[in-house]
């Protein structure tokens, strides 16, 4: 039976604290993760307790860590994530942008020494609530898509998140994977035994694959665009362009190189933030009133199947959550039962049900 938002929340933040984070640090990381879970994201909020909890007990994220600001000038900023959890650096570095695009127009921080840190468009809606565009990329830890024409995997789902406030509610929200689909809803898949749609993973020879563990086996993830003949390259250069944003600008390890996420006590991941002040350009009013005009002249574009209208970015997470705010978070029920056998290890207080 799904669990409401107020009780998938607060098990997010029982296990966290039994992992020993802070309390502020694990109900603000709940957040997010539940965030993900509400907006439909399903591969982002409670289904990462069984990975957080395997790399925490080897010694890959420290649970106690706190973002540190190492340089810094009036447009930009580095911050050292301490080896933790991703969700707190991203959050103190979406801030740390926010408050600096409001100051002088612009604000760009750069993280690394950090962790897997949720979906991406959590921290292009802080921009947005604030009045401001928002950009974000990170690398990823696992290295399972080949480039257009390779045979050997280089990148990982390397996400993209972007946001613009609009119709107050409805801001263009944009956040993707540059792999055909996220990797966790590969885990999903797996998690319930269930075989992946056509065109998501390939063998290790490149055949057609539906077995959500192809990767385990030796097969690859797609890049976006699936096929040379799909235009692939399109979702390689957009890979690449998010490693060099959050890696080779902040330091962290690259995807490329062979200590990637093999350093002591640390994943090392790199993530980017931007955000940006409208009224650089224009009045902000008159920029929220076109893109809401834009957005809405997109969804009253005539559909090519009746009954299904032309969505805008952000527009299925919105539907997504409002639905599930009321009905609550459902949970399939073989990651209920690990994620139930993680909480019970660690210590923590079993609120759901299952």
């Amino acid at each position: 039976m799904p669990a409401p938002y107020a009780t998938h929340r607060r098990q997010l933040e029982l296990i966290l604290q039994a992992w020993g984070m802070p309390e502020g640090t694990a109900a603000s990381t709940a957040e997010i993760m539940s965030w993900a879970d509400l907006h439909g994201i399903d591969t982002h909020g409670i289904s990462m307790v069984p990975p957080y909890d395997e790399r925490r007990r080897l010694g890959k994220i420290d649970m106690r860590a706190s973002p540190k600001t190492t340089r810094e000038t009036a447009v930009s900023a580095v911050i050292d994530g301490g080896g933790g959890l991703g969700h707190a650096n991203a959050r103190r570095a979406m801030e740390l942008a926010t408050e600096k695009a409001k100051a002088s127009g612009i604000g760009m921080v750069a993280v690394r020494n950090s962790a897997h840190f949720g979906a991406c468009g959590f921290y292009a809606m802080m921009a947005v609530e604030a009045g401001l565009i928002g950009m974000v990329t990170t690398s990823a830890s696992g290295i399972q898509v080949a480039p257009t024409h390779g045979a050997q995997a280089r990148f990982g789902t390397d996400p993209i998140a972007f946001g613009a406030p609009g119709k107050p509610g409805e801001p263009f929200l944009l956040d993707m994977a540059t792999t055909t689909v996220a990797a966790g809803k590969i885990r999903n898949k797996a998690n319930e035994n269930l075989p992946t749609p056509l065109g998501w993973l390939v063998t290790a020879e490149g055949k057609p694959s539906t077995d959500p563990r192809e990767v385990s086996k030796g097969g690859f993830m797609t890049p976006l665009g699936g096929t040379p003949e799909g235009s692939s390259h399109k979702g390689y250069g957009l890979s690449a362009m998010v490693n060099i944003l959050s890696s080779a600008l902040s330091g962290a390890t690259m995807v490329t190189d062979p200590a990637h996420t093999k350093k002591p006590g640390t994943m090392d991941i790199g993530h980017f933030l931007l955000a940006i002040d409208p009224g650089l350009f224009r009045d902000p009013a008159e920029f929220r009133a076109e893109v809401a005009a834009f957005c809405d002249a997109l969804r009253a574009t005539k559909p090519a199947e009746a009954g299904r209208p032309v969505l805008v970015a952000g527009d299925p997470e919105r539907r997504t959550a409002a639905q599930r705010m009321k009905t609550g978070i459902p949970v399939g029920p073989n990651l209920l039962a690990k994620v139930r056998e993680v909480a019970l290890a660690s210590g923590a207080v079993w609120i759901m049900e299952g």
